[in-house]
């Protein structure tokens, strides 16, 4: 019998719309403005901190809707923006820094709705406000310091092999090493090759003297650019972390630009210095001669001094440093070959090298520790006026056994997990190179103007969908109508992906939805015209709306393909906005395929099909 589905048809139609209506519930409910508040390694959120802020916020006269505790800390909820600002000065001057206070929206739909998972789509920054910066790895430098270092290190490597030599000079991009024979060039090019392979030696008669220059490889200048941007985006990401900012962004853009997006901050001069602040490394041995008890009873030895583990538990390190951060050259994370276990290996220059290698030899089967040192800024009103200070922060982020002697290369073991050992190659790369960043575009957009966005947003879908609406009924009549109830299913299932992708809607997101309603009839458009000319070529109804979507079809696909290919090509090659519009077109387009040919269909077939018509409202 024509146009008429199996059941399990109708009940996986029936299926998918019944889940995307669940999962986009959420937005319609939309978020309160909140606290969340965590503690550091060192610190505990409880139900003594709970009744704390409780009180502090009644004795302020600051309204909240509610306070709890869950998984990550303490949620406390707000009816407004600036109840919720408020309330974040205070909360962290009470705390102080063993907290983390972060500017947070919490969903605000159901308990049985978030037991599913079932969360409203993040706002981005033209929705929510806050503060957009753009800023650019100085990347010259960085080559510039890289030579620094090759110069510094064959100095010291030609004075150890007692290589005698007239000069070492940077000049553009090359390094100028100068011999007066050509005997004592090649003795210093044989070493200098035993010692790198990242740079590129030939050999040049000139000046009065015999020459080598070295130059680094192409490969070599890539993944020095490339590591000092990365370097500084987990630099930066730490930074933000200190702002207590929920859902920020912070990407690379290009070959030397970083994108930093803080939702919901308003402080651009503190946000500026936050973000400005340095991070370093220091490599030292432990004192296992004393104990750290003795420190803390105020008897610190000479040559030691009193430091802390992440976990808080005191340690005795001596204060002569092995090596710095500057020397790591590079870290990346993996597993032991023998234990299997997550392990870092790090790669230094020729000094660090030398310096490694010869503590090591000194201390084997010693521990040695890792040390993490911060410098943030600290602002303070002194006598009305705001005052800049820096904080020296350090901690110990990890303490391993000396097992052999090593120099350029080595291992950290005795990590707990895969995920501790990525953040430690991370840290230990972040802390190796502080390349030179500037703020080149800054923008700050105000709350009030992100809720005006969403206003408008929301309104040209409304208006767009209307008129798409009202056009269908008038021109295909019933079917039009089926074709309009099919877009009502399009609009939930795009908002319901959105929100199961916790995808970040922003302004160009919503340009994408409102194309997508345009383009989303398209479909529908191409097989109501095909039904119109089967019944005009004298073709039954039924055999008409079965003509209709199957001859449609190729062309619909067709269509929708050729511009999936667009939105796809649009997302590999954008940024931020066009990204966003390529996600909710790609989206629609998937969406607007299953409604207008399964949805219309199913529908049709359950009011006309297997019955005998000999008119059809279109």
């Amino acid at each position: 019998m024509l146009n008429q589905y199996p059941a399990w048809k109708y009940l996986l139609i029936l299926l998918i719309v019944v889940v995307g209506g669940i999962y986009a519930l959420p937005n319609i409910y939309g978020s309160d403005p909140a606290l969340q508040i965590s503690a550091t390694r060192t610190t505990n959120v409880d139900t003594g901190t709970e009744a704390q802020i409780r009180s502090l916020l009644d004795s302020n006269t600051i309204p909240y809707r509610s306070a709890r505790l869950n998984d990550k800390g303490l949620l406390i909820r707000f009816a407004s923006v600036e109840e919720q600002l408020k309330a974040a000065d205070l909360v962290q001057k009470q705390l102080g820094d063993g907290y983390t206070v972060a500017l947070n929206l919490a969903p605000a739909s159901p308990a049985w709705l978030n037991s599913i998972n079932a969360l409203p789509m993040y706002l981005g920054l033209d929705l929510r406000g806050g503060l957009h910066f753009l800023m650019e790895v100085d990347t010259e430098t960085v080559i510039r310091q890289a030579y620094e270092r090759y110069g510094n290190d064959f100095r010291g490597l030609l004075r150890s092999k007692k290589i005698r030599y007239l000069g070492i000079s940077q000049q553009g991009d090359v390094l100028k090493l100068k011999f007066r024979t050509a005997v004592l060039r090649d003795k210093a090019k044989n070493a200098i090759r035993s010692q790198t392979r990242d740079l590129e030696l030939r050999e040049k008669d000139a000046e009065g003297a015999y020459l080598i220059i070295a130059k680094m490889s192409e490969k070599t200048l890539r993944d020095l650019k490339k590591n000092a941007v990365q370097q500084n985006v987990t630099t930066l990401r730490n930074r933000v972390n200190e702002l207590g900012v929920a859902e920020p962004v912070i990407q690379q853009q290009g070959d030397s630009r970083i994108v930093v997006q803080l939702p919901g901050i308003q402080d651009s001069a503190r946000a500026k210095k936050i973000l400005s602040a340095t991070a370093t490394l220091e490599f030292r041995l432990v004192d296992v001669e004393h104990t750290a008890a003795d420190a803390l009873a105020g008897r610190t030895p000479p040559g030691s001094r009193l430091y802390r583990e992440r976990n808080g538990n005191p340690i005795l390190l001596k204060k002569r440093v092995i090596i710095t951060g500057d020397r790591i050259t590079h870290a990346s994370s993996g597993f032991d070959n023998d234990s299997g276990s997550p392990m870092v290996s790090i790669n230094l220059d020729g000094a660090g090298a030398h310096s490694m290698a010869r503590t090591t030899k000194a201390n084997l089967k010693k521990p040695m520790a890792v040390v993490f040192i911060e410098h943030k800024p600290d602002t303070r009103i002194v006598d009305g006026k705001e005052v800049v200070t820096t904080r020296k922060v350090e901690e110990v982020i990890n303490v391993a056994t000396i097992q052999g002697v090593f120099s350029n290369r080595f291992q950290i073991t005795g990590l707990d997990n895969v995920k501790e050992a990525q953040n430690l190659a991370l840290l230990l790369r972040a802390g190796a190179l502080a390349a030179p960043i500037r703020i080149i575009e800054e923008r700050t957009i105000g709350p009030s103007l992100g809720q005006d966005n969403i206003d408008q947003g929301t309104l040209s879908v409304a208006i767009g969908m209307m008129m798409v609406v009202v056009f269908m009924a008038v021109w295909y009549r019933g079917f039009g109508m089926v074709a309009n109830v099919a877009l009502v299913m399009n609009l939930v299932l795009i908002v319901a992906v959105l929100s199961l992708l916790q995808a970040t809607l922003t302004l160009p997101g919503i340009a994408g939805i409102v194309l997508t309603v345009g383009m989303a009839v398209d479909a529908n458009v191409l097989i109501f015209e095909r039904i119109r000319e089967e019944l005009r070529n004298g073709n039954t109804p039924q055999s008409s709306i079965q003509a209709g979507y199957e001859k449609a079809l190729s062309t619909i696909a067709d269509a929708n393909i050729t511009t999936l290919i667009a939105a796809i090509v649009l997302y590999i090659f954008g940024t931020g906005p066009i990204k966003g519009f390529a996600i909710t077109l790609s989206i629609g387009i998937v969406t607007s395929m299953f409604t207008a040919i399964m949805g219309t269909r199913a529908i049709i077939n359950l009011i006309v099909g297997g019955r005998r018509i000999k008119k059809l409202s279109i």
